[in-house]
């Protein structure tokens, strides 16, 4: 392994923890953002520019900025009065570090299992876009709705909480 990856899995890892541990809705919406840009850079070092693209594309493209769009619009982003950090940290680590220990022994379990290997199907990105865009049409519309239609309540919720102040 080299350098770059340590790197990524580095970056990957703490945006994930500081998404865990950090107070401000805000804040942590962007640390998801920052792990999921770390994981879309981790496929595509590995040569799957397909799952790289599609995380950039799905998780920040539109999930992350979905969260980030419902947080602002619901009055989610208060500061928090004591401290940046959540009072249970210590126990979400604790149970972080058990479930890496659970996801490591399986992964070290599963190790000699892993003798004989297939090979690798060959699939493009092209064959990939031209299966969305022909085949899977339908699906990849109903997706672009729901995330629509997501962004669209948040902000229908958010008006109606404005006008209950007035």
């Amino acid at each position: 392994m080299n350098l770059v990856f340590y790197v990524l899995a580095g970056l990957t890892v703490l945006g994930g923890l500081a998404a865990v541990l950090l107070k401000n809705t805000v804040h942590c919406a962007l640390a998801l953002t920052v792990a999921f840009a770390g994981l879309a850079l981790l496929f595509l070092e590995l040569d799957a520019q397909f799952a790289g693209f599609a995380q950039i594309l799905v998780y920040i493209g539109a999930v992350a900025i979905l969260v980030v769009f419902a947080i602002l619009l619901t009055r989610g982003s208060e500061t928090p009065k004591d401290g940046v950090f959540s009072h249970t940290w210590l126990a979400g680590l604790a149970v972080a570090a058990a479930v890496f220990a659970v996801l490591g022994w399986a992964v070290i379990q599963s190790a000699p299992a892993l003798t004989h290997e297939s090979a690798v199907p060959v699939v493009t990105v092209n064959q990939i876009g031209n299966a969305l865009l022909g085949r899977y049409v339908l699906p990849l519309e109903i997706v672009a709705l729901l995330l629509t239609a997501a962004l669209v309540g948040a902000v229908i919720v958010a008006m109606h909480d404005k006008k209950e102040i007035k």
